[in-house]
């Protein structure tokens, strides 16, 4: 599994869906459309400030989190920004990774 990070901005509409649900009705709302795609809602938190909610949930991959990102902006209601996110094991692992890339301006 694959661990994202959500932040998510609710439209005006957005809102008055929330107000009509309640805030542990979109969590049940989450939590059983991630499980549809075979991942795990970890926690919701609503926020105030630039974000309206923050979520981590784990999906199989990051297509499964492209196509929920993609449901979730075609109805109109809720923008989000979608972040995978890496564990302290994988990070290890990509600092390990040598590059040759060259900064621009750089010596040869």
């Amino acid at each position: 599994m694959a661990k994202f990070l959500i932040q998510a901005n609710y439209t005006a509409e957005g809102v008055k869906g929330l107000i009509k649900d309640s805030a542990s009705g979109r969590r049940a709302a989450v939590k059983d459309a991630v499980k549809a795609l075979g991942g795990k809602l970890e926690s919701m938190y609503y926020c105030l400030g630039k974000d309206d909610a923050v979520l981590i949930v784990d999906l199989p991959d990051s297509a499964t989190a492209a196509g929920m990102s993609a449901a979730v902006a075609a109805t109109g209601v809720v923008r989000i920004r979608t972040t995978p996110l890496l564990t302290i094991e994988e990070m290890d692992k990509a600092l390990a990774r040598k590059s040759k890339y060259k900064a621009p301006g750089s010596a040869k």
